[in-house]
């Protein structure tokens, strides 16, 4: 007995009542994933809290006597009345190269069943780098699909908007990118907003079958998921691509779509009774998504020489780009690559309206020997439109009309690219520049794909050199020239007769 009593004395000095300070609220309302509580006087904006019930939420509103509160994943075990308590950190996400070739949630738990483990995290909402720490657009981003990489390059650092309506390959565009990111240093990171599970699984299939995950990070928030994290996936997603661009290096990050994550906020922000706007978005939709974007930035050697490019894509209803979110998206953004849909249900794919697209600062970044054999494509592509349209009334043509209609049909039919079949650029510039000198002016319309494919080949196995200039040097000279002129008429020589105009 003696004993116990002195083992208790002993416990007792020694005992130090340590006081720590917790900042508590009570939840007094909930409905569809938002609370709302009292007591949390404290609380900053876009800081956590946890419920009793362990579920997390975050602070948006902050209210005099009140507090407006998003809650992350499941809702339905908070009731009125249960204790709230503010976790005194504003809300981030883990970040690093561990991510890589996972495919997680907004809050980046894991989704594909393996475990993670990271060592930092970066907070969701950062303030984008200043104009000092910047660096102009002057590397490009090659995606693989001629189109685009000759009418409408994308630069490293750049943010160029993929818009059109549902069904007219936006995703496509995006996951070509990707795939022709192997080898390219660059690391991807594609956010699926709001779309089916199924989808999203068939894309990541898609990477992991042509070896693209091993540098790529998936972000799913599907539309079963709460308003909430499809709210929070792309501010996710570039947090994580900040992580690579703050360390130097390249990253590219495709918001498939921030159509849907405009509708997720203002879910959310009528939910928390915030005023409804035009079409009843809220006021700040805009700032909603400029400050995402503005987060993309090709930085200076001072500040590493990291880049992150941004792809937001945008769903138009009825080919209506003078809608709400597609004008303020396009106002925020360097250019868009608009994809029609008369033209991708005419076999034009990908469906790219020239007219309409634009790339304000990729231009800078598009190799010599690109700008050099697509200089006049846009032209000869939007003229042939213009003419192709107004030869259906049957009128007489003269011969300088008839040969730009066959150059244009030929520059179509050359521009049609398989998806997931994204082509380097060095291939690119030799078929483009045998189009556009009239090197394929013999070849039937029909048959320009199988020309052009086979002539890839042939070079490819007998004239390396010339696919290796474009590669090391990005330009080519006479000699180049006159080496591919001779290669295109030995190859012409031992291709299929049947290709070719009869003399």
């Amino acid at each position: 007995m003696d004993s116990i009593i002195e083992q208790l004395k002993k416990e007792i000095s020694g005992f130090k009542a340590e006081i720590a300070e917790e900042k508590i609220g009570t939840v007094i309302g909930l409905a569809d994933g938002i609370a709302t509580a009292t007591g949390l006087a404290d609380v900053a904006s876009m800081e956590m809290v946890e419920f009793d019930d362990g579920a997390i939420g975050v602070a948006l509103n902050l209210e005099e006597g009140k507090v407006g509160i998003m809650v992350l994943g499941e809702y339905r075990g908070i009731f009125e009345g249960m204790k709230v308590k503010a976790l005194g950190r504003i809300l981030d996400v883990p970040v690093g190269e561990e991510m890589i070739g996972r495919v997680v949630d907004p809050l980046g738990m894991p989704k594909d069943g393996k475990d993670l483990k990271t060592k930092q995290t970066y907070p969701m909402e950062r303030v984008a780098p200043g104009v000092i720490t910047r660096k102009s657009v002057h590397q490009p981003v090659q995606t693989g699909l001629k189109s685009i990489d000759a009418m409408v390059p994308v630069g490293r650092g750049q943010r160029e908007l993929i818009i059109g309506d549902r069904q007219t390959g936006k995703t496509a565009v995006a996951i070509d990118t990707i795939l022709n990111q192997k080898g390219q240093g660059m690391t991807c990171i594609y956010v699926a907003i709001g779309q089916k599970e199924s989808k999203i699984a068939q894309i990541v299939a898609r990477l992991e079958k042509a070896g693209a995950m091993e540098y790529t990070i998936v972000v799913s928030a599907s539309a079963s998921e709460s308003a909430a994290l499809n709210f929070l996936a792309p501010y996710a997603g570039c947090a994580m691509g900040e992580f690579f661009m703050d360390k130097g290096k390249d990253a590219l990050i495709i918001y498939d779509d921030l159509s849907k994550h405009a509708v997720s906020y203002r879910q959310i922000s009528l939910l928390l009774k915030r005023p409804p706007g035009r079409e009843a978005y809220p006021g700040d939709v805009f700032y909603l998504h400029s400050r995402l974007l503005e987060r993309s930035a090709k930085l200076n050697e001072d500040n590493g020489g990291g880049s992150l490019t941004a792809l937001p894509i945008i769903e138009t209803q009825g080919n209506d780009v003078s809608a709400y979110i597609p004008t303020n998206v396009i106002s925020i953004t360097d250019g868009q690559i608009y994809l029609e849909s008369n033209l991708f249900n005419k076999g034009f794919r990908p469906a790219i309206n020239v007219g309409l697209s634009v790339s304000r600062v990729g231009g800078a970044a598009q190799i010599k020997a690109m700008k050099k054999v697509a200089g006049s494509l846009r032209l000869d592509l939007a003229q042939f439109r213009e003419l192709e349209a107004f030869t259906q009334f049957g009128s007489d043509l003269d011969e300088e009309t008839q040969n730009r209609l066959e150059l244009g049909k030929r520059i179509e039919k050359l521009l049609i690219q398989l998806q997931y079949s994204p082509m380097p650029v060095s291939q690119q510039v030799v078929q483009i520049y045998s189009a556009t000198n009239g090197l394929m002016s013999d070849v039937i319309v029909e048959y320009i794909s199988n020309f052009a494919e086979g002539l890839s080949e042939y070079i490819e196995q007998n004239n390396p050199e010339l696919l290796k200039l474009i590669n090391e040097k990005g330009e080519f000279d006479e000699k180049w020239e006159d080496g591919l002129k001779k290669s295109i008429d030995d190859y012409k020589s031992i291709a299929d007769k049947s290709w070719f105009v009869e003399k």
